[in-house]
């Protein structure tokens, strides 16, 4: 917690750091949608235009047929939007908040020539290193959380104009997805992301590797619900969540036994 309470305190007076953790949110709940269901002009588009949808909505899983079954295809189209296709882009903001924080944690110190100091506190290397994994999980699932309540408000006033006053949010697949699986895979990329930071010179090259590790991920998953190969219903969301939960087991276990103090010391020299 000692460490939690400095790194704070510092991130506060960073705009650097800070910038992100309100922008990203801001565009992933906001931005996005009102840029697609706005510019494009979608909503005063007609129903025939969309015929040629119809084509994609039978490769829908049966369940979101069946959730669809009595919409026309403009409404289909947007609850479908709403409901599914956005839903991986929300894995982007824990895993772009944390990865700005987590960056910092180690390779920051190196460069604002304060890591000698931070290295010579009297606690242990696991408590140490635990701590810069907390100061850059609480504020991604923080961000996390208010994305989910802004797109709410925001999905929720398309569907109520669109679907006769149906408000579609929150339900069981969003409240997993935000409140297990964000958090997990938020902890997935804090805990590589420390451990890069450990080892390299800076805060931005710590960042470039630590981005190229986890983002082919996610975008193969957004790209996998966009297409239709993977919906994240609660069963593929409950076991993604556990399956990342036991890499993170194993890789803040690995973290921990192989950070020491005396290595990063040796490399200052």
């Amino acid at each position: 917690m000692l460490i939690f309470k400095k790194d704070w305190i510092e991130i506060r007076r960073n705009w650097q750091i800070l910038l992100p953790i309100f922008a990203i949110p801001f565009m992933i709940s906001v931005l996005l949608p009102t840029f697609i269901f706005s510019i494009p002009g979608i909503l005063s588009m007609p129903v025939s235009s969309l015929n040629g949808i119809e084509t994609l909505m039978r490769n829908l899983p049966k369940n979101i047929q069946a959730e669809v079954k009595e919409m026309n295809i403009q409404q289909a189209l947007i609850y479908i939007m709403l409901q599914y296709f956005l839903a991986p882009f929300f894995l982007v903001v824990p895993i772009m908040v944390s990865d700005v924080i987590a960056s910092d944690s180690f390779a920051g110190e190196k460069e604002r020539k304060t890591i000698e100091t931070l290295l010579a506190t009297p606690i242990s290397d696991s408590e140490l290193f635990l701590g810069k994994v907390l100061v850059a999980f609480v504020p991604s699932v923080i961000a996390t959380i208010v994305s989910f309540l802004l797109y709410s408000f925001v999905a929720n006033l398309y569907s109520v104009k669109l679907l006769n006053g149906k408000l579609i949010l929150p339900n069981l697949t969003w409240l997993l997805l935000v409140f297990c699986l964000s958090p997990t895979i938020a902890l997935t990329s804090i805990g590589l992301t420390v451990i890069v930071s450990a080892k390299v010179k800076g805060f931005r090259e710590a960042q470039q590797i630590s981005a190229g590790i986890i983002m082919p991920i996610l975008l193969m998953l957004i790209f996998s619900q966009v297409m239709g190969i993977v919906i994240l219903g609660p069963q593929v969301v409950l076991l993604l969540t556990v399956s990342l939960s036991i890499v993170n087991f194993l890789l803040l276990s690995i973290g921990i036994s192989s950070f020491g103090r005396e290595e990063i010391l040796s490399k200052l020299v």
